[in-house]
């Protein structure tokens, strides 16, 4: 048996590693210089395109040093905006940026990921390239009108789709087909009439410094926040609230030293999702998710709380969450992980402590090697060192389920001063190596086995 890889080596990564962790994470800071986007020619009333006087304004608050590119109250509607180096883009109290309804406000093609792939596709809606020191900030709302436009696209008749004329799947098909034989990202040209592939509403793509704060987010096409490849990154207090196809919440993938804390996560889909690349693609760019903290949230509807993979191919490490509450009849799962053998993420050193749980429809902490493909691949799936300190959970379907695979155990799992209420079923244990039990309570119940 493999024995736990503690991080850095440590026995109590909570007395050093995590405070180490922390204090590397900053937020950037801004000039004291404000670009009212009135300036730069945008009208307010939600009818007129504003993305040229928002990406000017932009343009011209990097190009002077920096400041705050602020959106004013009342309506505006705007295209795909791209951030720029030591600018924030601020939505004030009052403000809502509403995103346009059609594909050429997103256009022209930008360097993508479209759930763990690569491709050259329309700009996410609010977007940056390799740029230093950026922000979304405010207390205003950023309406994606996913909801009139954009989740039809997914195919599905329940979000208003034709699968017979509107539907991702044939693009998803071919971007797979691409991403199989190993092809340049040059070579993955999508964006066009018939490529109906969701944009993200927040990517910042091989960014360092990064802060989204305050806003609330509704209505996004998929993903919500999705940084990629980023280094020193911090969300706080935001209000996610979008029930549609895909609509993850927050969602960091390769990502290094990321501190997300006191949102309010209201989803269609995984509430944190943590990713690392899919298949082929996550094993080329072999940059895992590592060093993150998840603290002081709210989760409410979605498929997981706090969520890792499934497009995870690069890895993952050292994540802690603590003091998280969640809670709804229509959360799946509240601690979760997604790996499977086409996938072959290497996970592991995962710290939970003091996370609060009301009820949740299936089990309150999975861990998943038959999502999806399964055992259908290659690429060895590994999960270890899970260690579950202090929590509390009301009610739900099973207390865990554990689920290896037969030539890929899950390695050490420990659960300390866990307390679940009354469950419907019992748990599931398959291939698991290393589960410790200390003060386990199951319906008032002290267990010394999860069997």
């Amino acid at each position: 048996m493999l024995a736990p890889k503690l991080a850095f080596g440590q026995t109590d990564p909570w007395a050093a590693e995590y405070k180490t962790i922390l204090a590397r994470i900053v937020p950037p800071k801004f000039k004291n210089k404000n670009y009212d986007i009135r300036k730069f020619g945008a009208k307010a009333g939600g009818t007129v395109d504003c993305r040229a006087a928002i990406n000017k304004a932009i343009a011209e608050c990097s190009k002077k040093g920096g400041g705050h590119v602020v959106v004013p109250a009342g309506e505006w509607l705007t295209g795909a905006i791209e951030l720029k180096s030591n600018v924030n883009l601020h939505i004030s109290k009052g403000a809502t940026l509403k995103f346009a309804m059609n594909r050429e406000a997103y256009l022209p093609v930008v360097h993508t990921r479209w759930e763990g792939m690569e491709l050259m596709h329309i700009s996410p809606l609010i977007y940056a390239y390799e740029q230093t020191n950026i922000a979304v900030t405010g207390e205003g709302t950023l309406d994606g009108q996913g909801k009139s436009f954009f989740w039809k696209w997914h195919g599905n008749p329940r979000y208003g789709g034709d699968p017979n004329k509107v539907a991702q799947r044939t693009a998803r098909a071919k971007l797979y087909e691409y991403m199989d034989r190993n092809a340049s990202v040059a070579e993955r040209i999508f964006g066009g009439p018939e490529d109906y592939l969701r944009p993200q509403f927040i990517q910042p793509y091989k960014c360092k410094n990064v802060l989204v704060e305050g806003v609330k987010i509704v209505d996004s096409p998929m993903w919500e926040v999705h940084p990629v490849m980023c280094e020193n990154v911090t969300v706080r207090n935001i209000h996610v609230e979008t029930h549609g196809p895909n609509n993850d919440g927050c969602n960091p993938e390769s990502c290094k030293d990321v501190l997300i804390e006191n949102c309010h996560f209201d989803t269609g889909d995984d509430c944190i999702a943590i990713k690392s690349g899919r298949n082929n693609d996550g094993r080329r760019l072999n940059t895992p998710s590592e060093n993150i903290i998840i603290r002081n949230c709210m989760f409410k509807d979605g498929h997981g709380g706090i969520t890792v993979g499934s497009e995870i191919s690069g890895g993952v490490r050292n994540v802690f969450a603590h003091d998280n509450k969640l809670d709804s009849p229509d959360l799946w799962t509240a601690i979760r992980f997604k790996n499977n053998a086409s996938r072959g993420g290497k996970l592991e050193n995962f710290y939970y402590r003091n996370n609060t749980i009301g009820t949740v429809s299936r089990a309150v902490i999975e861990i998943d090697f038959n999502y999806e493909e399964g055992a259908k691949g290659s690429h060895t799936p590994l999960v270890r060192n899970v260690q579950i300190d202090g929590l509390t959970c009301g009610s739900g379907n099973r207390a865990v389920d554990l689920q290896g695979l037969d030539n890929a155990p899950i390695y050490d799992v420990s659960l300390k001063n866990c307390t679940f209420g009354e469950m419907k079923n019992k748990n599931v244990i398959k291939n698991v190596k290393g589960i410790k039990l200390e003060n386990v309570t199951i319906g008032g119940k002290k267990v010394d086995s999860l069997g």
